[in-house]
């Protein structure tokens, strides 16, 4: 029996206090937020509760999923990746060039690579294409602590936390890429295009891909037009409610375009709605402060919460654990040999291409999104979802213990010219 709406009332309340409370416990530890919310599910979802009564899904608490809630994490998911993409800098991207181009390459074929064999090794009775998607998962970069910590110290913005920053951004978007094209190529989102099914019923891998590809010269090619619109209504009337209503239809729209008309994941269509505006930066900020009050206050915090009521560890066998373990080692140290080994090729020194390495190990929202994303493509056993979670709490604490370490007593990483570190400098000398 499905849960009535009044009862749901009850229960988004005890989500959004719960994911709260723990957010801010986690942020005064130092961790992303997006741990408590997952916490919080975990501790008002049956993966305990359960273990110890007989729970209905028409229960009010301990809560599980029910429609509701997934309406409500469907929506938070695609404002978490439409807020990312308007937060890209394209402009930081063409600044620093092939470097952190390469570098972002690095950082996903290695781990790409890596992942498909330690799946291959772990799960031989899965298809291909998990072992796959579970190389897709190492290859998404969080760096908004290692941002933070590079603030604290002073060293945002030297050349080093400039190709941290721009080499993240782009590992995003190439990550969204191959995302997109491993849910399409296995039938995980395809199967929800019937424009897909209608051009290629035999599910023939080119045709398949080039369909992938013309929702991408689709967006761009409609999205030009679009940012000028927005541009043209900015100078008109900045800064007023019609922006950021027009922007979250933009996304929307592109959302359920990309996953209905192309068979891409619509969190791929929402994301590159959110670039397309990024191009416009007044506009962008301002659109990102409205969506972030309506994403982080309401819909972003169910969807990492409802991972946590997911989540059950009763299917946490010794396999899964050494697989976990496994897992996070693999996905910690190919971000440390692909990014820290390209930058130390583009003639950076050793120390600050461990640093580079180092910065781009942690994970976070993107991780998690890929994950469910998989799992809901029929590509991931849902009793996976923890090595994923383990993954993000481990990166998301050693990554600023070894950067500190890295940073201590350093002299020689100098801000870049112009920079705000570098005219403190000036004035106290």
């Amino acid at each position: 029996m499905e849960i009535e709406l009044v009862d749901f009332l009850c229960q988004l309340a005890i989500i959004l206090f719960s994911t709260k409370m723990l957010g801010i416990f986690m942020r005064k530890l130092g961790l992303p937020q997006v741990l408590g919310f997952i916490v919080a599910g975990i501790l008002i979802g049956t993966s305990i509760w359960g273990l110890f009564f007989d729970i209905g899904s028409n229960w009010i608490f301990p809560i599980t999923e029910n429609v509701y809630l997934k309406a409500f994490a469907e929506v938070g998911v695609i404002f978490v990746m439409f807020t990312a993409g308007l937060e890209t800098n394209l402009e930081d991207i063409k600044n620093t060039g092939k470097v952190s181009f390469l570098i972002a390459l690095m950082g996903v074929v290695i781990p790409l690579g890596a992942g498909f064999l330690l799946a291959w090794l772990f799960l031989p009775n899965e298809s291909v294409y998990t072992w796959l998607f579970v190389g897709v998962i190492m290859t998404a970069t969080s760096v908004g602590i290692t941002v933070e910590v590079l603030r604290e110290m002073g060293k945002l913005q030297t050349k080093v936390g400039t190709v941290i920053v721009s080499s993240a951004i782009i590992d995003d978007v190439l990550g969204v890429i191959v995302l997109a094209i491993a849910l399409s190529l296995s039938g995980g989102n395809a199967v929800t295009s019937p424009v897909l099914s209608l051009i290629n019923p035999n599910g023939n891998a080119i045709i398949t891909v080039l369909w992938i590809f013309a929702f991408f010269v689709f967006a761009v090619g409609v999205g030009i037009p679009l940012a000028k619109l927005f541009k043209y209504i900015e100078k008109k009337t900045p800064h007023t409610r019609r922006i950021p209503i027009l922007s979250i239809s933009m996304c929307l729209a592109y959302a359920f375009v990309a996953e209905k008309v192309f068979g891409v994941a619509d969190i791929t269509g929402a994301y590159i709605a959110g670039i397309i505006l990024s191009t416009n930066h007044a506009s962008a900020q301002y659109v990102d402060r409205k969506v972030t009050i309506n994403s982080y206050t309401i819909f972003a915090p169910i969807f990492f919460a409802c991972i946590g009521i997911k989540i059950s560890f009763a299917s946490f066998t010794l396999d899964v654990l050494w697989f976990a373990l496994a897992f996070v080692a693999v996905a910690i140290l190919t971000k440390i040999i692909g990014c820290g080994g390209m930058a130390k090729i583009c003639k950076f020194n050793f120390k600050d291409s461990l640093r580079i390495g180092i910065g781009m190990i942690t994970r976070g929202e993107v991780a998690l999104i890929v994950m469910e994303k998989g799992i809901t493509g029929g590509l991931l056993d849902p009793k996976y979802r923890a090595i994923v979670v383990l993954l993000v709490l481990v990166s998301s604490l050693i990554a600023p213990i070894i950067l500190k370490m890295l940073y201590k007593n350093d002299k020689e990483s100098l801000p870049l010219e112009g920079s705000l570190e570098e005219k403190k400098l000036e004035q106290t000398t």
